[in-house]
């Protein structure tokens, strides 16, 4: 049976009305199935991280005491057992989540919130020992352009959850995780060769 701490990643105001919005999945479908998550949680007695990007006063998003800063009312409403400020990409880097998490016994993080491809992923890229589960459908992304491209956050968001779930964490729906809770069991990932040949 996993042991799991459910990480709540910078479900923050930026993201739903600030200059980030999260464009897909769309916030209206993410931020319930990240709430359900959070009161499964609470429920089958598994530890709630929440985490909120903290970035300095002059800074055009998620500024210290700006209304954008805020975690989402919905969010901030439920029960916690940690509110862990961060200012990096990872929530383990720079911040005791790892000590929090071993003091715990936790050995299974289940990741939500956004972004996809930036926070979550870091956060999944640096578990380490841990391992990690990811929830598609409590997660997004915006679309991104630059000198390097133009991608579309549906993009973004299937590539990457491809990608988790070929080495680096169980991709699944919030409804499959919930079963998984009540059962007591683990999810599992798949392989990168498999991926590979899938696609070949």
């Amino acid at each position: 049976m996993p042991n799991r701490a459910l990480i709540v990643i910078d479900v923050q105001n930026e993201y739903f009305t600030g200059q980030m919005k999260i464009a897909y999945p769309p916030v209206s479908a993410t931020l319930p199935n990240i709430t359900t998550a959070m009161r499964a949680a609470k429920a089958a007695g598994i530890p709630i991280v929440v985490v909120r990007h903290d970035a300095p006063q002059a800074s055009p998003i998620f500024a210290q005491g700006a209304q954008s800063w805020q975690l989402h009312p919905e969010v901030a409403a439920l029960p916690a057992d940690l509110l862990l400020p961060k200012s990096r990409a990872s929530a383990f880097e720079g911040t005791a989540l790892r000590e929090w998490l071993a003091a715990r016994g936790v050995d299974t993080i289940t990741v939500v919130g956004y972004m996809t491809h930036n926070c979550c992923a870091a956060t999944i890229y640096q578990a380490g020992d841990l391992r990690a589960e990811f929830l598609a459908d409590a997660a997004g992304s915006p679309s991104y352009e630059n000198e390097a491209g133009k991608v579309s956050a549906e993009e973004i968001h299937r590539t990457y959850c491809t990608i988790f779930h070929s080495n680096f964490a169980a991709v699944a729906s919030t409804e499959a995780w919930l079963a998984a809770v009540q059962e007591g069991r683990a999810l599992e990932t798949d392989n990168i060769y498999l991926s590979v040949r899938r696609a070949a």
